[in-house]
């Protein structure tokens, strides 16, 4: 089942990448998500792929609060932090999580350090003390 969301994710990103959702387009993207290097490894837990779906979908209402307040209140300040990366996340799934982060306007993740962390850019309403 992991097999076929890191599938389905690929081809995600195929199309995002590409704009065409044509026979040959699609043919191309499932060649192309086929014969990219896998992970055998660690394949990650299902429950694990549902959570960031999950987060995934709850970011885009969030994504729309987030930019009519920015509108409405500008934010003036910005804060750079590290968060931590969650244990036993695959590539695609530490892709999802920077995503969701980076899909909200208020944040954006601009590096992944391979020892388990992501620098987030965040702008703020007020200073934090």
């Amino acid at each position: 089942m992991v097999g076929y969301l890191n599938l389905i994710l690929r081809l995600g990103i195929w199309f995002l990448l590409t704009a065409d959702l044509s026979l040959a387009n699609i043919l191309i993207g499932i060649f192309v998500a086929l014969i990219l290097p896998q992970s055998y490894k660690n394949k990650g837990a299902l429950k694990d792929w549902l959570k960031a779906l999950s987060e995934t979908l709850i970011a885009i209402p969030q994504a729309y609060m987030e930019a009519l307040e920015i509108i409405i209140r500008p934010h003036n300040y910005e804060a750079i932090i590290m968060e931590q990366v969650r244990p036993n996340r695959t590539p695609g799934l530490i892709f999802l999580d920077i995503f969701v982060i980076t899909f909200t306007p208020k944040t954006i993740v601009l590096k992944y350090h391979e020892k388990g962390q992501y620098e987030v850019h965040h702008v703020q309403r007020r200073k934090k003390s």
